[in-house]
């Protein structure tokens, strides 16, 4: 007999008040997200619970995959978009810690090419300003290959900066984590997908990564753009596909964007509420230790007002759940929606990642996300 049933068979025999009431109430919780599910036409739905600094709950509603029934479950891995850049925040954190790097470096001597605003050219962009998007860049010109902000390479690229000064303000972009990511390899020595694979996911025993073909894409959700005026899916079959061309010939801190550092990672659910625990313990799992305690509050710390609070790829929110104060970031990409937030001093926090769903936004968050993150919280924390 396991473990965990042995547990369950001593709790009903002696808890069987305390026991069905913890199992009605789950039944509740999974009843409330299957209703909120059906209405706003949600594929699939992976979600994990923390409690008390523990996983009390996973669960997978839904379907993988639409065309042949699939059911989702918990072992099931998605693209998970923006809250990738935490990781590259925690590696980053790591260089710092090992003094590679120095947050307040200028990212043009790290990245190797010039970097500067052109309306601002005596103002050094920092590392700092690159993780909490106060760089002044912008996604205009896309972000997957640094020629387009290179001086040397692209005649336009003064367009990738807007017309405040470095420092001076906000706008969430992408292209600052994948020139992370560049830096990453060039302070470390290491491909980024290996890096961040070394030194966060295997020591915190973590089934996940930004290589496609080193994972076992049996595992993958399908992620499904809707179309609200035809009311159909589409299967989003650009997900998961790499340039094989651009990693056979890979260039280190050239070819770096094409692993995605500000959005490829894949992952489980239950997986990225392990590592969101390590954040919630301020940079430990279970003794293992990935940042230290001062590197962790740094990626907590707001930087900027944007997003209700920017840190370093760690936003804060007050609005997400009544009278709590969350930490945590959100990702949206190929029709797939995530969010992991966590309260760091009740050590409780919730992971939620849709691979398709009737996206309705409310007061800048995505309505259902933010709908399940509650339901989770009343049935299964408050």
């Amino acid at each position: 007999m396991k473990p965990l049933q042995t547990i369950t068979i001593l709790l009903y025999l002696l808890l069987p008040g305390f026991y069905k009431k913890a199992n009605a109430q789950v039944q509740q919780t999974e009843a409330r997200i299957d209703s909120l599910m059906q209405r706003y036409k949600m594929v699939g739905l992976s979600v994990a619970v923390v409690k008390k600094g523990r996983i009390i709950y996973t669960h997978a509603f839904g379907e993988k995959n639409i065309a042949t029934g699939t059911p989702l479950t918990d072992s099931n891995m998605f693209r998970i978009a923006s809250i990738s850049k935490s990781f590259s925040a925690t590696a980053i954190l790591q260089l710092v810690q090992a003094k590679k790097l120095s947050l307040d470096e200028d990212v043009s001597k790290l990245i190797g090419f010039r970097v500067r605003n052109p309306k601002f050219p005596g103002k050094v962009i920092t590392l700092k300003m690159l993780m909490s998007h106060t760089s002044s860049l912008n996604d205009s010109r896309g972000y997957f290959t640094y020629d387009s902000i290179n001086p040397s390479k692209s005649a336009n690229w003064a367009e990738c900066y807007n017309n405040y000064s470095p420092g001076a303000g906000y706008q969430y972009c992408n292209y600052n984590y994948n020139i992370i990511g560049g830096i990453i390899e060039r302070a470390s020595g290491e491909r980024f997908d290996h890096y961040i694979k070394t030194h966060i996911l295997d020591p915190l025993h973590l089934y996940a990564g930004y290589e496609v073909a080193a994972l076992d894409s049996s595992r993958f959700a399908t992620l499904y753009e809707y179309d609200s005026a035809t009311k159909k899916y589409t299967a989003a079959d650009d997900a998961y596909l790499q340039n094989t061309n651009i990693i056979d010939h890979y260039k280190m801190g050239i070819s770096t964007p094409v692993f995605s550092p500000t959005g490829g990672m894949k992952i489980s659910a239950p997986d990225l509420a392990k590592y969101m625990t390590m954040h919630m313990n301020y940079g430990e799992y279970k003794g293992t230790k990935i940042i230290s305690r001062k590197s962790a509050q740094t990626m907590q710390r707001k930087v900027s007002d944007g997003d209700g609070g920017y840190g370093l790829a760690i936003e804060t929110k007050d609005d997400l759940i009544p009278g709590k104060t969350m930490k945590g970031h959100t990702g949206s990409a190929y029709g797939l929606y995530s969010i992991m937030f966590w309260q760091p001093k009740e050590k409780f926090g919730i992971v939620a990642i849709t691979n398709g769903m009737n996206l309705v936004v409310d007061d800048g968050y995505n309505e259902v996300t933010k709908a399940v993150v509650n339901i989770l919280y009343e049935g299964l924390i408050k």
